[in-house]
Order: structure tokens, then sequence, then C-alpha cells
């Protein structure tokens, strides 16, 4: 088998932790007969260094011709004093738009491994397994008209929200399925109390329910949800919301599990997949070799699972990552008492290590 993969870095610690995933991809190309043909393309600061456009023609079409995109982080300092729609998260922005990835998966599961590493006390995250499908492409940050005005005195800065019910119904549903191969319980979560594009959310939701009444589901302001989250996050399941609520709640989720630099994403929805670890640039520890690459590694996994059909190799990666987590190995943002510390390369010589040893082992 043959996948062509787009290979975005981008900015900051982006090129670090996408070289440990690539270097992940290689051993399950030699693990399961797969060839990948990787050709790599520019976004975020680095594009606009280069042509200007955090989002150059070049990129998408590569991006376009692809089986799926891995993709690292964009942004840092050097480019904040940009106008807002020539900044390098504009390019990420423009590209989940063009590639039409409506749904963003972002799972937060809790290793036993670090259950110590958590903010909460333990017997209220162990076994915390839950999955936020964000809904990407609409929404405050695509809405228009959006802007800054002068007035008589002072500025007025104004966005639009707004869905439409197709818009809903395809990623409540993608949430549906997603939900019947787990534990079958979707949390649909809004503000219908204050916002009209929460009270049609809700009533999208609670009428296409009516087709999978095998999943429960339950209804949830925002607020609530975040809370519930900290004091409960055993409970939920499926958590299924727009972009605005979906980018806050999916970052509070990754904490729980002890570093945002452990969990991946998956925006799919399009022909073309795109994956990405979900925290940022990091420009303060950019260059240093300390960044976890285990949410790109993840990331890769999730990649071989949703877009490229390849199930065994994604458990494979999961579970090497998991093995070498219970032999002790962490990184600066997940050290603990007792760990041995790695940089980013070692943490990806492990992982590397860990799915040849169990390939090597025999079955039984």
């Amino acid at each position: 088998m043959e996948y062509r993969i787009a290979v975005l870095p981008g900015d900051g610690v982006g090129p670090e932790v996408v070289a440990e995933g690539l270097k992940v991809l290689h051993v399950i190309a030699e693990l399961y007969d797969i060839r990948f043909t990787l050709r790599h393309g520019l976004v975020g600061g680095a594009a606009i260094d280069a042509t200007g456009d955090p989002l150059p023609e070049a990129t998408l079409q590569l991006c376009r011709e692809s089986d799926a995109v891995l993709f690292g982080s964009v942004g840092g300092p050097k480019w904040d004093a940009l106008p807002a729609d020539k900044r390098p998260e504009r390019g990420l922005l423009r590209l989940r738009q063009t590639l039409d990835l409506f749904a963003n998966l972002r799972p937060a599961k809790l290793y036993t491994a670090l259950l110590d590493a958590s903010s909460l006390r333990p017997e209220v995250v162990q076994g915390i397994d839950v999955l936020v499908v964000r809904e990407l492409v609409s929404d405050i940050y695509f809405g228009e008209p959006r802007g800054i005005e002068q007035l008589a005195q002072g500025e007025r800065g104004f966005n639009t929200m707004s869905y439409t019910s197709a818009e809903i119904r395809r990623v409540t549903r993608l949430a549906f399925e997603l939900a019947r191969q787990r534990r079958r319980k979707v949390t649909s979560v809004d503000k219908a109390n204050v916002l009209e594009t929460s009270v049609l959310w809700r009533r999208e939701v609670t009428e296409l329910a009516g087709e999978f009444s095998d999943v429960e589901l339950e209804h949830l302001y925002v607020d609530n949800c975040a809370m519930q989250l900290v004091r409960a996050p055993r409970q939920f399941d499926v958590i299924v919301t727009g972009n605005l609520f979906g980018d806050i709640l999916s970052d509070e989720a990754a904490m729980l599990t002890g570093s945002i630099g452990m969990l991946p994403s998956a925006s799919i929805g399009g022909t073309v997949g795109l994956f990405e670890p979900v925290h940022g640039s990091a420009p303060d520890i950019a260059g240093q070799g300390i960044a976890n690459p285990i949410a790109t590694i993840n990331s890769v996994a999730m990649m071989l699972q949703y877009a490229l059909r390849q199930p065994q190799a994604a458990s494979a990666i999961e579970a090497a990552v998991e093995r070498v987590l219970n032999q002790g190995y962490r990184t600066a943002d997940i050290m603990g008492p007792g760990g041995t510390r790695v940089g980013t390369t070692q943490m990806g010589d492990v992982i590397c290590t860990a799915l040849r040893t169990a390939a090597a082992a025999p079955q039984r």
C-alpha cells in the first residue's frame, strides 16, 4: 500500500515534534509493509517569511493531492504585529475551511502512568476517556461581518456567530456515530439560554438524536460543562459542540490528562484529513529539544486510524506510547518523581524501540 502525506511542520516546536512523528511513521512503514510518500510544504510564519502568505497556493495544492496532512504548529511573537488576516494562524483557519474539515476530534485519555501528573486528585481523573467533537469551519471564527470600526469616541470590535442546520447536523451525526463505537453517550454543549445560534443548535441536535435511539443524549450549557469537566470528568464520553466552545473545552479536557503536550487531534470531514497536536508553537521552548512529541506521535496514530484505514498500525503506536510511559520515560512537561527525563528526540527514539520490540515479540 502507498499513501501520500503532506508534511507541514510550521513554526516554533512544530518542526521538532513533526520530525519525531515522521520517525515513528518510518518504523510503521517497515513493520506493516506500507509505503509513505512524504512531501513537505510551508505554512504559517515560515510561509510568510518565504512567500508573504501564511498559506501559499502551492501548499494548498499539495494538501489537496495528498491522502492526509501531518501538521505541526503555527505562530510566534515574530509575527504578532501583522494584520489579523495576514498572521500565521490565518493560514491554518483557511486550510481547515478550504478542505472543509468540519469536525475536529480531540481525545483526552489519561494514561495510568501519568495519574499523578494531572492537577486534579487521582480519584477524580482516573480512567477518564473523553472525546471532544468540535465543529471547525463555522461559528464566530468565520462569521461575517467582522472587524474593528472607529466611533466618535474610541472603537468597536465585532464578530458574527452563525450556524446553519446543515452545519450543525453533519458534525452532530459524526459525534453520534463515534459514540456508537464507544460508550454510547453524547453530551451536546451550547448556550441556548442566551444565544439564538445555540437555540438552533439544541433543536437540530435533539431532532437528529431520534435516528440514534441506542445513544444517550444530554444537553449542557457551556459554563456548566466547564465546571463538570473539573468536578466529575468521568461522566463524559463524547462531547459535541461549536467551534468557539469546543476550542476552550478541549484545552480544558486536555489538561486533565497532565499536559497539553500529550494530546493529538484529527480534523476530518472533507476528502483529506489534517492531523496535528493540540498544543501550539510554544516559541519559549522552541529549538531547545525539550518539547513533548507524544501529541504529534499520537496524531500520527489518528492519521492511520481515520484517514489511512490502518487501525492495527494505529493501535501499535498507542500501545508503544503507553509502554514507554509505564517504563518511566518523561519529557519535562510530565516529569515527576522517579521518572527518567528525556528530550524530544530521545522520546521519539524510545517509542520507536518499543514499536520494534513489540513487533519482534512472539505472539501468544
